[in-house]
């Protein structure tokens, strides 16, 4: 059975808002501590005291990592952004046929210099990202296979990385967490050796852009 205190740190970790706040100072334990206590009782099965939850909570906070050591997991990188606009994503059911639509979709869409496209195919789903003009390619390729969704009007920032950044642990985490704390909503994720894209839709490219850039800003 868990204990009061691993209950709470799991709680802690698993939200950024929570591990932000605690980190930064900003939430009021005792106030926390009492909204937790529901779920706590819930889920350990036993009366849980506040001042127990506290305790949890003041040990938890105690561990968190200081701001100086998560702004480091940016200065090993690069930090080049770049923006892609008027991006559309596909979400395809897989079928027996789908690798055959992705093969066309490769070789007809050519070097398409400056625009963008991409596929991910998962075990039941095939997902295609793609600029505007290649909408068409896509609809024709795809004609007899099942759309499951469709999303329109987004875009695309990419942050270049060094070829070493996979030996930095958290370093996707620390990026992520910080987009949730200024409430970036990220559509999906598209990442490769030395790159990661974050596709958004268009109202939130800013304020990603600006929570990227500010955390590069720190390494100069």
């Amino acid at each position: 059975m868990l204990s009061i205190s691993t209950k709470v740190e799991r709680i802690v970790t698993e939200s950024p808002f929570l591990s932000e706040g605690l980190r930064r100072g900003l939430i009021n334990l005792s106030e926390l501590a009492r909204q937790l206590q529901p779920q706590l009782q819930n889920d350990l099965w036993k009366p849980v005291g506040q001042a127990a939850v506290v305790m949890a909570l003041r040990r938890v906070a105690g561990r968190l990592p200081d701001k100086d050591a998560q702004e480091l997991v940016l200065a090993q990188q690069s930090g080049q952004l770049t923006a892609r606009t008027d991006l559309v994503e596909f979400t395809f059911r897989r079928s027996d046929r789908i690798d055959e639509c992705h093969r066309q979709l490769l070789e007809r869409s050519g070097t398409g210099h400056g625009l963008y496209l991409t596929v991910t195919r998962g075990s039941e789903e095939v997902v295609v990202i793609c600029s505007r003009p290649f909408i068409g390619l896509v609809e024709q390729i795809f004609a007899g296979e099942r759309l499951l969704a469709r999303l329109e009007n987004l875009n695309a920032v990419t942050l270049q990385l060094t070829a070493d950044s996979w030996r930095t642990p958290g370093i996707y985490h620390a990026i992520l967490k910080k987009l949730a704390w200024d409430k970036v909503n990220l559509i999906n994720l598209i990442s490769t050796h030395t790159e990661l894209t974050l596709l958004l839709e268009k109202e939130h490219t800013g304020a990603a852009f600006s929570v990227l850039s500010n955390m590069i800003a720190h390494k100069h």
